[in-house]
């Protein structure tokens, strides 16, 4: 599994938290931006470039992504915007293990403005080691998702 990161500049600084973590956890990861800290880049961007790279590896499920913004809102938007995308915005560890376990959860969305540093390493480990559950009833919703997606 390779993870996609990305974050605008509200979400640079623990971004560069969440790349160290996984570096130090041994994940094979790309960070898609910013490279840099700019005030006047747009969530849009980062949103995009993760969200298109995980909807690509969909039905191989070998990709997750992680996107940080300051609301988590903005990116949370854009990434379900894609088909396959299955994004929310962490709120708890138990949250996300629920939301990888139940829902099959591919992109992490972390909430800079209101995420402490902790909170979101806690999250950002739920997030990779939960497995997807795979009960009945949890594909057939999926399998709803889908069918969503291609009526609209």
């Amino acid at each position: 599994m390779k993870v996609f990161i990305g974050a605008d500049h509200r979400g640079y600084k623990l971004k560069e938290k969440v790349a160290q973590w996984l570096f130090e956890a041994k994940y094979e990861f790309e960070d898609l931006g910013a490279d840099h800290l700019d005030p006047d880049d747009d969530y849009t961007v980062y949103a995009e470039r993760v969200a298109s790279l995980v909807a690509r590896d969909r039905d191989r499920d070998r990709g997750r992504g992680i996107l940080l913004c300051g609301s988590g809102v903005g990116v949370d938007v854009v990434a379900n915007k894609f088909d396959g995308v299955r994004a929310s915005i962490g709120k708890s560890e138990a949250q996300v293990k629920a939301g990888r376990n139940d829902d099959n959860m591919n992109i992490l969305v972390l909430a800079t403005d209101y995420t402490k540093e902790e909170e979101a390493e806690k999250m950002v480990k739920a997030f990779l080691e939960t497995k997807f559950a795979g009960l009945p009833r949890f594909k057939r919703r999926l399998e709803d998702i889908k069918r969503i997606e291609g009526n609209n």
